[in-house]
């Protein structure tokens, strides 16, 4: 099956895609580095709540991130099964060459809307990142996989303060140009309100396809679920989140997990929206989370459980 065709679509408006990232934004944010063999664990606790699109690891150097330095082997030892993509962070040429071959379907590449944190990010200026992406984004596509992007600090930066949301939507038009199909806009720090979130999406719209615009929502604030429902109300489909909660991010002051992948669901199921994943399996993923890292986590479902709503139906059906 080719990249392309792992897509899922999202024609059916009522049909919402998650973009599963807690091994790979969750993980690489926790003190300890977790053995292959539990990552593995909770991947296929991940794959068999129906999650069909994970992003795995990234191939960033294992210096700087030495939690994620097993990606070869990761990506070696899973199992992906029918109709699933496997996505991993790819920052630069020499990442690139290290994931070609791994049995990847596509790739993320990132950045951030302003200065100061791409700076802190990645240790160069939002020009030249995207010079660089010139020597990923056609390279990747030529080797038959598909480019995705994140551009972070959307809603607001722990440097700066507030973000021109123009500038982030001229990066993110940049990058469809130069290939990525999707690109998704990053409320790094959860600082993000519903009026904020309407506005951004707008102007998104108005640059791109809905198709082409997910979101990549932190909760450090208890407002990503009310960020959420504002975009699907203007037609958004595409949104990542973490089981459990896991995630932050170390050039961040401050900012806590993403969305859990589970609370997320939860919402979605009640509100009648499609997704194919499992509700009850997901919370049971929730769990596994909690003993690969060793702590709790800050998600509510996978605490408190399923609901039997009218009929005596589980939420996760």
């Amino acid at each position: 099956m080719s990249a392309t065709e792992q897509q899922p679509s999202t024609a059916d408006s009522d049909a919402v895609s998650i973009y599963e990232v807690s091994l790979r934004d969750g993980l690489q944010n926790e003190k300890g580095v977790i053995p292959t063999e539990q990552k593995l664990v909770l991947f296929r606790a991940l794959a068999d709540a129906g999650l069909r699109r994970i992003e795995l690891t990234s191939f960033v150097s294992p210096k700087w991130v030495p939690q994620l330095a097993d990606a070869k082997e990761l990506l070696a030892a899973v199992d992906a099964g029918p109709g699933m993509t496997l996505s991993a962070l790819v920052p630069n040429a020499k990442g690139l060459e290290r994931a070609l071959g791994t049995g990847l379907h596509e790739i993320a590449v990132f950045l951030s809307a302003s200065e100061t944190h791409n700076k802190k990010n990645v240790n160069k200026t939002i020009d030249k990142t995207l010079h660089i992406f010139e020597e990923i984004v056609p390279p990747a596509l030529e080797a038959g996989l598909r480019v995705r992007a994140y551009v972070s600090t959307v809603w607001g930066c722990p440097y700066e303060g507030p973000v021109d949301p123009a500038r982030a939507i001229a990066i993110g038009k940049q990058l469809v140009e130069l290939g990525c199909y999707q690109i998704s806009f990053g409320d790094t720090i959860g600082v993000g309100t519903p009026s904020q979130t309407r506005d951004i999406v707008e102007r998104a719209l108005d640059a791109l396809a809905p198709e082409q615009v997910a979101l990549h929502l932190h909760d450090t604030r208890g407002t990503a679920l009310a960020n959420i429902v504002t975009a699907l109300d203007m037609g958004i489909r595409q949104f990542d989140a973490s089981v459990g909660g896991l995630g932050g991010c170390p050039y961040a002051p401050g900012a806590a997990g993403n969305v859990a992948t589970e609370d997320l669901l939860y919402m979605l199921d009640g509100m009648g929206m499609k997704t194919g994943v499992d509700l009850n399996k997901l919370i049971e993923a929730g769990h596994v989370a909690e003993r690969v890292v060793g702590r709790p986590l800050p998600g509510k479902v996978h605490k408190a459980g399923p609901f039997k709503r009218r009929g005596g139906v589980e939420s996760a059906d």
